[in-house]
């Protein structure tokens, strides 16, 4: 049976079953990269941790390295890694219910089609009996 052989009701409830599976991966894509982010800024807060206090260090500024404070750059890096992780629970909690709609769909889908072949089950067992 092709899409086109669909009936309405049940094209519309696969064509949002697709949607909501782009939206995952588009999560959980988002997910990776917040937690390869929160990863460096965690591996880039143990260094700093490593260096004296009248150590010089540098920061990215566009293309360019200034010098910074290290207090200052612990400060931000440390910002930084509690938006990442903030910005991570906020993400898995939409990847739960992004499952969880993925997971609904799925049994009204399977529902709709078990519905649609018992009604095409007992019309055509009740046109054979009429005819016999």
């Amino acid at each position: 049976m092709s899409e086109q052989e669909l009936p309405p009701w049940l094209r519309e409830q696969v064509s949002r079953l697709q949607q909501l599976q782009q939206n995952l991966q588009a999560i959980m894509m988002q997910k990776q990269q917040v937690e390869i982010e929160a990863m460096e800024t965690g591996r880039a807060i143990d260094e700093l941790k490593k260096i004296g206090p009248d150590d010089t260090i540098y920061k990215n500024a566009g293309p360019l390295l200034i010098k910074a404070n290290k207090d200052e750059v612990s400060r931000e890096l440390e910002e930084k890694k509690e938006l990442s992780n903030t910005r991570l629970m906020v993400l898995t909690k939409q990847e739960t219910r992004v499952k969880d709609n993925l997971k609904e769909v799925e049994a009204k889908i399977n529902q709709m089609i078990a519905g649609a072949q018992g009604t095409i089950g007992s019309s055509v067992s009740n046109s054979k009996n009429q005819n016999e």
